[in-house]
């Protein structure tokens, strides 16, 4: 029987795939690291190979995932450098998306937003990491969107999609999350039209939410590769140690 991606035409297929795994990328359902090939996505989406080389190509193209000798592609392991990189490019644009859709915020897209963020609390409550970060990414999409025709926007959900899989790594891995709402501060400033306080809100939320979580996640890491490092190095110690 054909999947509901394999009923339409060539376009849509191609489409189709791409969203499917740009959703799962950006759930962070596949991790850093992990390898894909065509096959196996074309048989798990019961599609040609056409079509998952076309998402793949555009994925690989928005730095989602990279290419790698084996004719396999992966998702890039998260660095340092690369996370501050991506830190401040969200900053940049998402402060400037938020005020620009300011004036387009009408009091029935400001009741949306709160539902939203209602959802956020709620899956962050929960402990559903998945759903937390599809609800946040939708918060901030509905932000951003409600300006017509945005530039911005795929230019941030490029954005995301490298932030998805690290982020989901990291909050698996850390039990203290920061939980201030910034959203909260964001919806009081779109009610009183506050370009400004818009921004600053914008600015808190990541700073406080990916910023906060990924650096301990990372300096965690450096310490583990430390400790592991110092272990192995008294290992080889011990070992040429005995071999004199």
């Amino acid at each position: 029987m054909p999947s509901e991606i394999n009923q339409a035409g060539t376009e849509t297929v191609q489409q189709r795939v791409y969203f499917s795994l740009s959703e799962d990328i950006l759930a962070g359902r596949i991790e850093p690291g992990q390898s894909l090939t065509i096959r196996g996505i074309a048989e798990k989406l019961s599609v040609s190979s056409t079509p998952v080389r076309e998402a793949l190509r555009r994925l690989v193209a928005e730095r989602a995932l990279e290419m790698m000798d084996n004719r396999r592609v992966r998702i890039p392991e998260m660095t340092i450098e690369r996370f501050d990189d991506l830190l401040s490019t969200r900053i940049l644009l998402e402060t400037e998306a938020a005020e620009r859709s300011l004036p387009y915020l009408d009091e029935t897209k400001i009741a949306e937003l709160e539902v939203l963020d209602a959802d956020v609390a709620h899956w962050s409550e929960t402990g559903d990491y998945d759903r937390w970060i599809k609800a946040n990414f939708k918060f901030h999409e509905t932000l951003y969107g409600a300006r017509p025709d945005s530039t911005l926007v795929p230019l941030i959900r490029s954005i995301w999609l490298q932030i998805g899989p690290f982020l989901r790594q990291a909050l698996k891995s850390i039990e203290d999350h920061y939980s201030v709402d910034r959203h909260a501060e964001a919806l009081r400033a779109m009610k009183e039209r506050h370009r400004l306080g818009l921004r600053i809100a914008i600015e808190a939320d990541i700073r406080d939410g990916i910023s906060h979580i990924g650096n301990q996640f990372i300096r965690n890491n450096a310490q583990d590769n430390g400790r592991k490092s110092k272990r192995k190095k008294k290992s080889n110690q011990f070992v040429d140690g005995q071999s004199h």
